[in-house]
């Protein structure tokens, strides 16, 4: 097996899903959000150079993620292949990994956008204890919440506006993609709006 490209929307529980595949295969997780926070963290080269991008608000250009990437799959825990988490995210991209690193898998987890509403609206959080609810599929206990002092707490960024427009967003940039992987044969979908354990199962199947 060679690396494998995670695709799936904000709220589509790709973080739990990719735990369970490192976890079976044993393929380290890099996130170029990771990396990118860790170089600066470490005062790299590539790091102090993705920190002036940053400072700015601007998009960190693609030569420096890829200079993350290249020095991160030359680590001693990559040699079989690393899964990636939120990268590519344009076709250029894709083509400039393509140079780094064998794909074998590209797996996209598909949840519809009225589900990733629900999922992302009505989540909420104990300022307390940091535990977290949801309103629809777990709510706070009539009693509070176990640590005994819940406080309500709930982001900003979500409401239904904010999130519409990040799975725009994401559609937009990944739907071009999609077609690139596909055209190679190694794009594939997953319906990620089922129990946790069934899509776990459908993408173990899809890598072995």
């Amino acid at each position: 097996m060679g690396s494998i490209v995670l695709f799936g929307p904000p709220g589509a529980g790709k973080g739990t899903q990719a735990q369970r595949i490192m976890e079976h295969t044993g393929l380290p997780q890099v996130s170029t959000g990771d990396m990118l926070r860790a170089a600066v963290k470490a005062g790299t080269q590539v790091g102090l150079e993705a920190k002036r991008y940053m400072d700015e608000g601007a998009l960190v250009p693609d030569e420096v993620i890829l200079a993350l990437i290249k020095q991160r799959i030359q680590e001693p825990d990559a040699v079989d292949g690393v899964m990636f988490d939120g990268f590519p995210r344009t076709v250029p991209q894709a083509e400039a990994l393509s140079e780094l690193a064998d794909i074998s898998h590209v797996l996209a987890i598909e949840v519809p956008d009225e589900r990733i509403v629900e999922r992302i609206c009505g989540r909420v959080t104990c300022g307390s204890c940091g535990s977290v609810f949801h309103d629809t599929f777990n709510p706070v206990p009539a009693n509070g919440c176990s640590c005994g002092n819940f406080e309500e707490k709930r982001r900003v960024d979500d409401n239904e506006d904010t999130v519409l427009n990040r799975l725009d967003a994401y559609h937009r940039q990944t739907s071009p993609l999609a077609a690139w992987y596909l055209e190679r044969g190694l794009f594939h979908r997953v319906d990620g709006d089922r129990d946790i354990a069934a899509i776990t199962a459908d993408l173990l199947t899809l890598l072995e």
